[in-house]
């Protein structure tokens, strides 16, 4: 019984002991507001620190409410134009870490532990139904994908995009039915970085459109682009370039040309986790040797978050072709909701 005793204490003063020494080693923030959390920092970026706490679960905290964080494993510090400082972060806070015997100054800090490269991305469904004088049903449904890749050998990124969108229409009075939209188009690009903000592009993207008369429109295209922002919650990126426009029309020949590329994109994130986001995208393909002959493809929109990877997504695109096969409009505008999934 003694014996049974003493190996029962000494059980529990090594799980004390232990419990005790993963505590001492987690990673700590100690807040403005005089409270401390234990947990893991998983990372930092454009002032905000993704945190994950057995007790609070994974918090999202502004660096301004941050009053000093370390680390206790070592931290991978992404420098803007320096490269990589690993280390355990002895202290940080909104103003500077310290790490590896090296004060960074946090304006210089492009991101705290840059997460492994994965693939992330969104796919949305919508569809409308009307019945009066005519009965009208559409559905459509968009993805686009990204990977970033940001370590000690890789700063690049691809994105891949696509959609489809139909719509049949049936006239009560006569009952003919009629097809007022069959279209898709796929994307593909890569962007190369040479610094922190500059990078190179290869992108393609085809085409088609059975109401305009287009049988494809392929355009390949080389430029360069600058990543003004590129923050958890606010990202800005324009693109200079030259692309070859080529187009089949179902009835009527083809055409080609080569065109300059201007682009941008923009979105911005509000609230927790960025509930609510917009976004705005522009592509325009100006042809070299006549800029009247032009393609302009554009849209903006608004997604509000339902859950933690669904959301809700209202959207206008405009498509515009200068010189469109014979008989078809100039433009195409139309307005689309829609439920999406993010992974």
């Amino acid at each position: 019984m003694h014996a049974t005793r003493k190996f029962l204490c000494a059980t529990t003063a090594v799980c004390l002991l232990g419990g005790a020494s993963v505590a001492a080693r987690a990673d700590k923030v100690e807040l403005t507001d005089g409270n401390t959390l234990t947990g893991k920092v998983v990372d930092v970026a454009g002032g905000k620190m993704k945190f994950n706490s057995d007790g609070l679960g994974d918090v999202t905290i502004d660096l301004a409410k941050v009053k000093r964080f370390t680390t206790d494993e070592p931290a991978r510090v992404r420098i803007k134009g320096d490269g990589f400082v690993t280390g355990p972060i002895t202290a940080g806070d909104a103003t500077k870490v310290t790490i590896d015997g090296r004060d960074v100054a946090m304006d210089t800090v492009k991101q705290i532990n840059p997460p492994a490269a994965k693939w992330t991305g969104s796919i949305v469904a919508n569809g409308n139904l009307s019945n009066g004088n005519s009965h009208e049903m559409g559905v459509g449904v968009s993805a686009g994908a990204s990977l970033r890749r940001l370590d000690e050998r890789l700063d690049d990124r691809f994105t891949l995009g696509g959609a489809y969108n139909f719509s049949r229409q049936r006239d009560k009075t006569n009952g003919v039915t009629s097809t007022t939209a069959e279209d898709w188009f796929a994307s593909a690009k890569y962007d190369k970085f040479f610094t922190d903000q500059f990078y190179g592009y290869a992108n393609l993207r085809y085409d088609h459109d059975r109401i305009a008369g287009l049988e494809y429109r392929l355009t390949p295209g080389v430029g360069a682009g600058y990543q003004w922002f590129e923050q958890p919650d606010f990202n800005l990126q324009t693109e200079g370039g030259v692309s070859y426009v080529y187009e089949e029309y179902i009835d009527a020949g083809n055409d080609d040309h080569v065109a300059v590329r201007l682009a941008y994109h923009v979105d911005k994130g509000f609230g927790k986790d960025n509930a609510l986001k917009l976004f705005h995208n522009l592509e325009y393909l100006p042809a070299v040797t006549d800029p009247g002959d032009y393609n302009l493809n554009t849209d903006a929109g608004v997604r509000a978050s339902l859950t933690k990877t669904m959301f809700a997504e209202l959207k206008g695109e405009w498509r515009r072709d200068s010189t469109p096969a014979p008989g078809a409009l100039k433009n195409d505008l139309r307005f689309l909701l829609g439920v999406g999934w993010t992974f």
